[in-house]
């Protein structure tokens, strides 16, 4: 009698790269195949405002590179994602290739959504720890609040909650005079 093999095989890199172009996000963490709808408008809203306040700040100062989804981040061949918003300091710019990112940026930025929270919050949050994300920040247009991890030691110290109802402030050693009006992300 034969037994049949019920583990599943991980997924990686290759496997990723034929996925159909359908418009949609895919990620691929520790094995498993995601998709992510569309994102809403707050999110969008949110991600435009970073944006717009990083860029700038980061080109001026040719500090590194600041990008956007979609583009993939090859993080390990069963781990491939595409933050909402990353940076990648001069320090560690050689990972950048014309289509993807072969290693960790500096900060990585996921904009919460119903659908994306709890993967946001636990399973990329641990993948980006494990990989060498120096900082993530979780914002949330719903409470209005940005939530950062900054590595310490091997892995990342606790949580810090900025909020806009206080009038916080963003801040990051990562880039050293940066400071962003919490309120301005969700304006």
């Amino acid at each position: 009698m034969a037994v049949r093999d019920t583990a599943r095989r991980k997924l990686t890199y290759e496997d990723y790269l034929l996925f159909p172009e359908d418009g949609q996000r895919h990620e691929i963490l520790d094995g498993e195949h995601y998709v992510m709808p569309a994102p809403t408008w707050d999110h969008q809203d949110a991600i435009g405002n970073l944006f717009l306040k990083l860029s700038p700040f980061v080109r001026e100062r040719q500090l590194g590179k600041v990008g956007l989804a979609p583009f993939d981040i090859l993080l390990s061949p069963y781990d491939v994602a595409q933050p909402d918003l990353f940076f990648i300091s001069n320090e560690r710019v050689a990972i950048l290739t014309q289509a993807n990112a072969q290693g960790a940026p500096d900060l990585v930025i996921e904009v919460l959504s119903d659908s994306t929270r709890r993967r946001d919050e636990t399973l990329k949050r641990d993948c980006y720890e494990r990989f060498g994300v120096l900082e993530y920040w979780l914002v949330d247009p719903v409470r209005r609040v940005v939530r950062f991890y900054r590595r310490s030691g091997v892995g990342f110290g606790a949580p810090q909650d900025l909020s806009a109802a206080t009038g916080d402030v963003l801040t990051t050693p990562l880039l050293s005079g940066l400071e962003i009006r919490v309120s301005e992300v969700f304006e």
